[in-house]
């Protein structure tokens, strides 16, 4: 269950709008909907909507409220059971359940077509023999009215007669449609005459090819929303202006029950493409490895890139509902995923790219001690772990600087450290290879440095570290922001917007010896480095790939702190 079944609930202008329906006694219970079309991978932009309205429900369960997935396939030339399957997953992902209230539109086709023929029956629909093309130029502009369709008088029986004969595929695509006649001179264009049918030779990932005339989205979505009860039918802005509509098409249909359509404003993250078409074309031109490439903005992406659901309700709730369009940054964001993996992720150390570092006096080849180290600080419960130290380890590149500038802490020649957990080193000799790359450091290690600082001396680092006997290789994924400006959607080509450096691979770092067994599904934080988790698409037992979620830094702390 998640964190919106609480006693704080949240509040918002669609909850009050709920609560005081609940209140006056218009509906027993609310009933809402995640109405997905599925022909594509659900994005950050969904997740609002699904904690929306399946948070609603939720918080209303007491009083027998529920939300629908209803699965909106009006058009089956985009869809997929594929796209049908991973939305599901999505939405249990991120902690919700529609229980028995699963729905297709295409559940309603008989049932919509019969509204259609009411339509004509009453004169509100009439068979149009205009092209696509010729539709739109007759539909006029925001500044002139439309005019009406030649065939826009076409009499009730010879509307019937085409409209059946357009159902049993007497027609090509393209060579009729339905249209709902209301005024082509309406200010509103969403209500100049709509096409509510069409004719679509293609085959229905669930009704296979029973039909060839498809319902409008703007058509079947207010009826379905009736068919299944939904009190308040949530929308995102956009459909504001198709809402009159909505509402003609419930006023004018013999529909069991009165929907409410309310709008609120979408997510808009900074640094984020948000358009399902353009989604697509980034997959089917390559520039990810597809829908659930970390670098997508998919939730099957961030799922696989490692960021808790935890932390995208957080998110979600900390935006808000209002009908404000406005830019989120996306810095709010991680410093919500970082303050979830702050409290959950186990500490391990890695070492990205690795320097040997061979301790001269340790006693013996053979011998080893063991060090114990916090699993988190965050969460005593998770306890701690041992590392086997010897007489060799693995060391961090960027941790030592041959000629260091001031204030320089870390390991250079001459200079002591602590290796975390355990004992101070000091660097005595570098040895480099023909080219003059560093390919190991002689040092010397104080026993007496063992959990304290020896009184005196100033050893102000503490640096990882991983055994080299018992070490673990890996590739490890670094994962950036994907697009390098704040709004990558509104430039001409988006393809510009793309961030070069949005993946790094380290194809031999070195890990310790805990994280041989680590477990889909699990965070860790590798220590000074950033969150990390198990690729879940390539990864195996022998061939381990980490990816990054999200680095340390979280400049999000730093702007709510000013």
């Amino acid at each position: 269950m998640s964190e919106s079944s609480n006693t704080n609930q949240s509040s918002d202008f669609i909850r009050e709008i709920i609560r005081e329906d609940l209140e006056t006694g218009k509906h027993i219970t609310s009933v809402t909907r995640f109405p997905p079309e599925p022909n594509g991978y659900l994005h950050l932009g969904h997740a609002k909507s699904i904690c929306l309205n399946f948070g609603i429900a939720e918080e209303n369960s007491a009083k027998g409220a529920r939300c629908h997935l209803r699965f909106d396939d009006t058009n089956p030339t985009k869809e997929e059971t594929e796209y049908v399957e991973s939305i599901k997953e999505d939405i249990r992902w991120l902690g919700f359940d529609w229980g028995d209230h699963l729905y297709f539109a295409s559940d309603n086709f008989e049932q919509l077509y019969e509204w259609a023929l009411f339509l004509i029956n009453e004169g509100k629909a009439y068979v149009d023999d205009l092209s696509a093309d010729q539709i739109r130029v007759y539909r006029g502009t925001l500044t002139e009215p439309g005019k009406d369709s030649p065939f826009r008088d076409r009499s009730i029986n010879e509307s019937l007669e085409l409209f059946e004969k357009m159902r049993i595929g007497d027609f090509k695509d393209g060579e009729k449609v339905l249209r709902a006649k209301i005024d082509m001179t309406h200010p509103n264009i969403n209500l100049r005459d709509p096409v509510i049918y069409r004719i679509l030779h293609a085959e229905h990932h669930r009704t296979g090819n029973d039909w060839c005339v498809y319902p409008s989205y703007d058509f079947a979505h207010g009826q379905c929303d009736a068919i299944e009860a939904i009190t308040h039918s949530i929308c995102t802005l956009e459909f504001e202006q198709h809402r009159p509509l909505y509402e003609w098409f419930i006023d004018n249909l013999p529909v069991p029950h009165q929907p409410r359509q309310i709008e609120f404003s979408k997510l808009q993250p900074t640094f984020t493409l948000m358009s399902k078409r353009r989604l697509i074309q980034m997959v089917e031109e390559g520039h990810v490895d597809g829908w659930d490439d970390p670098r997508m903005s998919t939730l099957s992406g961030m799922r696989r890139r490692g960021y808790p659901p935890e932390a995208l309700r957080t998110f979600c709730k900390m935006v808000g509902v209002t009908k404000f369009s406005g830019i989120t940054d996306i810095a709010m964001m991680e410093h919500s995923i970082r303050e979830q993996l702050n409290r959950e992720a186990l500490r391990r150390m890695v070492v990205l790219d690795p320097i040997k570092v061979t301790i001269t006096n340790w006693p013996g080849n053979d011998h080893q001690e063991i060090m114990k180290a916090v699993n988190n600080p965050e969460d005593d419960s998770l306890g701690t772990r041992e590392i086997p130290l010897s007489g060799t380890v693995y060391i961090e590149r960027d941790d030592f600087m041959v000629d260091p500038p001031k204030k320089y802490y870390r390991l250079s020649p001459g200079s002591e450290v602590r290796l975390r957990y355990s004992y101070c080193i000091l660097c005595d000799e570098v040895i480099k290879d023909s080219e003059g790359s560093i390919i190991e450091l002689k040092c010397t290690y104080d026993p007496l440095t063992l959990g304290k600082n020896p009184e005196g001396r100033k050893v102000r680092a503490a640096i990882h570290w991983v055994p080299f006997k018992e070490a673990v290789s890996a590739e490890i994924r670094l994962y950036e922001r994907s697009f390098t400006v704040e709004e990558p959607g509104a430039e001409d080509d988006w393809r510009t917007a793309l961030n070069p450096e949005a993946l790094t691979v380290l194809e031999n770092s070195k890990l310790e010896p805990h994280l041989a067994d680590a477990s889909e599904g699990t965070s860790y934080q590798f220590e000074r480095k950033g969150y990390f988790c198990i690729d879940s698409k390539n990864s195996t037992q022998e061939s381990l790939i980490f990816n990054r979620t999200i680095a340390l830094r979280d400049s999000w702390a730093k702007i709510n702190k000013k």
